[in-house]
């Protein structure tokens, strides 16, 4: 069984920049899949980043150039580098795992953009 903890959410202003952390436990064994997802409030979850077993990212055309995503396989942990953060990047932020064909979410963490 795998779990995943996200931390690092917050308040921040404008402009500034937040690290969100996603630990998991659990073996590291055929991740296919590591992301970060968000929901605002009213609206639907929405794909922010993600990387893949090769290593290959992609992000949101909304975020592109000013989030990274990048992992520690040896800490089974995924980070969310968000710099430049605007209003609407408000929302709660969620880690997503596929691994053997299953699918785990953490709990999510707040991140407000507010001055």
């Amino acid at each position: 069984q795998v779990q995943l903890v996200e931390s690092g959410g917050g308040l921040v202003q404008p402009g500034g920049s937040l690290r969100l952390s996603c630990a998991a436990s659990g073996s590291i064994a055929s991740i296919y899949f590591m992301g970060w997802y968000r929901q605002a409030p009213g609206k639907e979850r929405e794909l922010v980043a993600g990387i893949n077993s090769g290593g290959f990212t992609n992000y949101a055309d909304s975020v592109r150039g000013r989030f990274t995503i990048s992992r520690d396989i040896a800490k089974n942990t995924v980070y969310l580098q968000m710099n430049s953060l605007k209003p609407e990047d408000t929302a709660v932020y969620y880690c997503k795992r596929i691994q053997r064909g299953a699918t785990y979410w953490g709990q999510g963490t707040q991140v407000t953009v507010s001055s």
